[in-house]
């Protein structure tokens, strides 16, 4: 496949670089995101600058993260580049307390992320839950519905657990391949990522949680007392009333966090 070039600039397929070019999606977005002088702003791959520029005509400083040197250098011959507080550095490993000052105590994280390294971003970010306001992103479609999807559901599995014991999430846009150079194969989704106020949800231990459906939907096809064996027995189970004869995608995130929690007093 050859791959054109826009704006003097070669995509790079590694880095999924797929630019959003449709000025109607790129106005829709900012107003979504209503920046504001008084936040701190980060902005995750910021491309040849599509939502970058707008969104610095609101801000003092956009802090943004990108691991292509090449971007950056592009970005250094655009008028807005001395608003940027540029990091190269790779979003799946970046430290994201790091960029927080006295002034601020909450970060507001934004982008058009690249397909193959949304879900494990996504993941790193939640272990910074607790300095994130929110997070608007772009998805990839199947991603964004992994997101959302509810027990019972087609794509409900480990994603949408952990997605939604932190945040609350809501699908906002569709934007259609031909908004983006190059186009990609795929649709795509604007979402937005509010962090939980007053969560419905609580375990002792993230990690028991992140451990049990791991093991659960590792084994999607086996009902819950052969894939949950090791952890739970069939009594542990229908103590807490979950039937031990459903499979992982039938089991809601409450459930979950009972079996995180059962679990957490059992080792204790």
């Amino acid at each position: 496949m050859i791959i054109k070039k826009y704006k003097k600039f070669f995509p790079l397929k590694r880095y999924g670089q797929n630019f959003l070019v449709n000025q109607e999606s790129i106005q829709n977005i900012i107003k979504i995101i209503n920046p504001k002088k008084t936040q701190a702003l980060l902005e995750i791959g910021p491309g040849l600058g599509a939502l970058t520029q707008p969104i610095c005509e609101f801000l003092d400083k956009l802090i943004v993260v990108e691991i292509d040197p090449n971007i950056l250098l592009f970005l250094k011959k655009c008028i807005f580049f001395y608003k940027l507080q540029v990091y190269c550095e790779d979003a799946v490993s970046f430290n994201y307390r790091n960029v927080l000052c006295s002034k601020y105590k909450y970060i507001r994280i934004f982008g058009n992320l690249p397909y193959n390294i949304s879900t494990s971003l996504i993941l790193h970010l939640f272990q910074y839950i607790d300095i994130i306001q929110d997070m608007h992103f772009m998805f990839q479609k199947e991603v964004a519905k992994r997101l959302v999807a509810m027990p019972g559901e087609k794509y409900y599995g480990r994603l949408s657990i952990i997605s939604q014991y932190y945040c609350n999430i809501k699908i906002l846009l569709n934007i259609p391949p031909q908004y983006f150079k190059p186009i990609p194969k795929v649709h795509s989704i604007f979402v937005n990522l509010t962090p939980h106020t007053n969560s419905p949800y609580f375990v002792y231990n993230i990690n028991l949680l992140t451990s049990i459906t791991k093991n659960a939907f590792q084994n999607r096809r086996k009902i819950l007392r052969h894939s949950l064996k090791k952890l739970f027995s069939e009594r542990d189970l229908i103590k807490l009333k979950i039937n031990p004869n459903l499979r992982a995608e039938n089991i809601s995130i409450i459930q979950y966090c009972q079996l995180a929690n059962q679990l957490y007093k059992k080792n204790k």
